[in-house]
Parts: C-alpha cells; structure tokens; sequence
C-alpha cells in the first residue's frame, strides 16, 4: 500500500513551472469560451468517462464556490445515443457524432485518456477540429497518438491507468478553482 501512495506523492511533486504555466493556460481558455457562450464538452473512457462526468458535475454545479451555472455535457452519458451511435456507425463514431451536432465554434472538448490512443476521442477530436472548438486533452502515454489532435495537454509518463486517471483530476480541480475564481471575480453569473 505504502509503495502504491509514494508512487502518486512522487507524480504529484514532479509538477513543474511548465505544467503550471500549461494549467493557467488552460484554465483561461475555459473561462474565455464560458464568458462568450461557449460550453465544454467533455468525454472519456473506463474510468476517464467517469472523471468527464466529475468534470461536467463541477461546472454545472459548482466547484468551490457558490455561482450560477456554467454550460457543460459530458459525451458518454446517454445510453440510447450511445448505442445507437456505436450500432449504426461503430464505435469509434460514438463521440464524434456528439461532437458534431452539439459542438460549435468557440466550444472545447476535454479529451481523457490514460491510453492516449483511443479511436473514439481520435474521432471526436477530428470532429471538434472541423468545427473550430478547442481541445484539451489530459493523457497518459506520454501524450500516445491523441496529443497531436490537442490545442493544449498535460501528459503524464507512467502507463499505469490508475495514476493517469487521479493525475488528470487533480490537475482539473485546480484548473477549475482558477475557472470559477476568474468568472466569479468578473461577476459572470
């Protein structure tokens, strides 16, 4: 157990000043696309699903701070879109499609991947290029095939699912205490 904490301790104080300076530039572009009406999508699989629905969970809600709203959908929540998408086009299309019709202009997509080569947020991130959104990928793998498609990433080295799954939330709930620190200070909502 000791050895498993030590590992996420030693991940946690290898942040840098250019992975702080990549979280503030982040945390901009979020606060940006929210204040000219733009929304963040976001979208995962396994156990990045789950952390895009966390993510979406602290923007609609709140976070830290009692506000309004802010527009957020996380990709991988509805089951009929997602069957259907995966049962007429497979399912490397199921976020894609998402993309498609609910991304525009202005938007971000959040991409997680501990693998950082999987089809569907490839799709999707080509998809969310064709309609001039802004993506945002927190990736294992050393950045894998996924990176190239990202405006902006944090990447981590380990391979270990688990350790890129926690990395990713904590490096979000810090770029999200900076989001609503900045919108509340600006009195947006």
């Amino acid at each position: 157990m000791l050895s498993g904490i030590k590992k996420r301790i030693e991940l946690l104080e290898s942040v840098d000043e250019n992975t702080l300076y990549k979280m503030q530039e982040i945390a901009d572009v979020i606060v940006n696309s929210i204040k000219n009406g733009g929304k963040v999508l976001s979208a995962g699989n396994g156990g990045s699903a789950a952390n895009a629905q966390h993510i979406t969970g602290d923007i609609v809600g709140r976070y830290k701070i009692e506000r309004g709203a802010y527009a957020a959908i996380t990709l991988t929540v509805d089951p009929s879109v997602m069957t259907a998408t995966g049962n007429d086009y497979g399912y490397e299309e199921v976020f894609a499609r998402q993309v498609e019709g609910l991304g525009n202009e202005g938007d971000i997509l959040i991409v997680l991947s501990s693998s950082a080569h999987s089809p569907n947020l490839v799709q999707a991130a080509k998809k969310a290029q064709e309609n001039k959104m802004t993506i945002i990928g927190f990736l294992g793998n050393e950045g894998g095939s996924l990176k190239q498609y990202c405006d902006y990433s944090i990447c981590i080295t380990p391979k270990d699912s688990d350790l890129s799954e926690e990395y990713a939330m904590t490096m979000n709930h810090s770029i999200l205490q900076e989001v609503e620190k900045q919108l509340v200070a600006a009195k947006f909502k």
